[in-house]
């Protein structure tokens, strides 16, 4: 079973910078894409940023211009740079990939989140 394991949520004043980290584990053949998303209370899950294995990032408009998602293919680990963060950014933040096992089937899998709270 393919694991995700995120890291670096903390509580952040607004204007701050903080970097997420998420490092895939387990019977992983390839890793087609990677990315984040965040879980605002009261709201729906959203997409903030994918990559893929070519390097393709897209991001939402929100967030354009202040995050950067990267990915070291090597470790299968996707990293998430937050600058100029504001109030609103403030959400649970999920990993997620998708790919191949070893076994040749495809997975999507799911980290457990990383709380990210930004203070105004």
């Amino acid at each position: 079973q393919v694991q995700l394991v995120e890291s670096g949520g903390a509580l952040v004043q607004a204007g701050g910078s903080l970097r997420l980290s998420c490092a895939a584990s387990g019977p992983i053949f390839s890793v087609n894409s990677m990315g984040w998303y965040r879980e605002a209370p009261g709201k729906q899950r959203e997409l903030v940023a994918t990559i893929s294995s070519d390097g393709t990032s897209v991001y939402t408009d929100s967030v354009k211009g202040r995050f950067t998602i990267s990915r070291h293919s090597t470790w299968n680990t996707v990293y998430l740079q937050m600058n100029s963060l504001k109030h609103e950014d403030t959400a649970d933040y999920f990993c997620n990939a998708l790919g191949v096992t070893t076994s040749g089937r495809s997975f999507g899998s799911w980290g457990q989140g990383t709380q990210v709270t930004v203070s105004s």
